[in-house]
């Protein structure tokens, strides 16, 4: 079994006769930036507040680093923003690292230039936090999450204001951590197309329940563009494909529906070819999602269960 960072069992949050969140089994694997996706209110926030120690579950559990030490002890590992950091306007970059180091209780100055050399800002001088770019304000809270040199990274909606070229800036920032260091990434967000460039693996919340958890080439795989073929002889109809259109790429599903990813712009060939065998078409479509429809009909199906 793959090692994890992060895994719940049923864990659930209720205010009142509300639910936040609602048997959540969530498993984080180790050196995966893990996108978490979910409309607002869908219960994002709360499930990292829990997972930062900001909050605290009303049932069920969560461990961390494979729960062999205290959830405090955890804690130190972990580095997040999930509210707005808490940046001091009149003081530099460097500065602002020194009061948290000292705040952490960090030993050594080494960690404050190494951190501003990660997110590309040593070279701010005595410009004044104030003055910095939203795009910049968010990257001076990641360097603050990384003066300890956390295993895991949490961050809560981290692209919220920031303009194309700040999203892009920090998309390749973690992907670089990510590859270089190893470092897991927990980064929430309602805008699947801000994350289909940069996670490995995703989660879908939706209404305080997870939907569903793939990898990113399983998501791919189910928007995959597709000719969708029901005929009365599925594996006459493979045949076909095979000999007639010399083609491999397809596969049979459960039901016995072939899903052919060839001859997208060409139904007419694929189905001259399967009735000129004496195949009865019972279906024959072009099929595929773009990742928000997918996660549209994910959810709309969810809200109708």
């Amino acid at each position: 079994m793959s090692e994890y960072i992060l895994k719940t069992n049923n864990l659930t949050k209720q205010y009142r006769n509300d639910f936040a969140l609602k048997d959540i089994n969530m498993t984080i694997g180790k050196g995966e930036i893990y996108g978490f996706i979910g409309q607002n209110g869908a219960g994002k926030s709360t499930m990292l507040r829990i997972a930062t120690g900001l909050a605290f579950p009303s049932s069920g559990s969560i461990e961390l680093f494979g729960n062999n030490q205290s959830f405090t002890q955890a804690q130190k590992r972990i580095g997040a923003i999930v509210e707005k950091p808490a940046l001091f306007p009149n003081m530099t970059a460097y500065e602002n690292l020194e009061v948290h180091r000292l705040q952490k209780g960090i030993p050594g100055k080494d960690c404050i230039k190494r951190a501003l050399d990660l997110v590309g800002l040593n070279d701010t001088g005595k410009k004044k936090t104030k003055d910095f770019s939203l795009g910049m304000k968010q990257r001076l809270g990641l360097a603050i999450c990384l003066l300890s040199s956390p295993e895991f990274l949490i961050l809560d909606e981290p692209t919220n204001g920031l303009d194309p070229m700040g999203i892009i800036e920090l998309r390749e920032l973690l992907k670089r951590l990510n590859r270089e260091t190893g470092l897991t990434v927990l980064i929430s967000s309602h805008i699947l197309s801000e994350l289909h460039q940069l996670a490995t693996n995703y989660g879908i919340i939706h209404k305080g329940r997870l939907l569903e958890q793939l990898t990113a080439e399983e998501l791919d795989e189910k928007c995959k563009q597709h000719l969708r073929i029901k005929v009365d002889n599925p594996n006459m109809g493979a045949t076909v494909l095979e000999n007639d259109l010399s083609t491999t790429d397809y596969e049979v599903i459960a039901d016995g529906m072939i899903k052919l990813y060839d001859y997208l712009d060409d139904i007419r060939t694929v189905s001259k070819a399967l009735t000129a065998n004496d195949l009865v078409i019972e279906h024959l479509s072009q099929n595929g999602d773009s990742l928000e429809s997918y996660f549209s009909k994910l959810v709309g199906g969810a809200d109708h269960e």
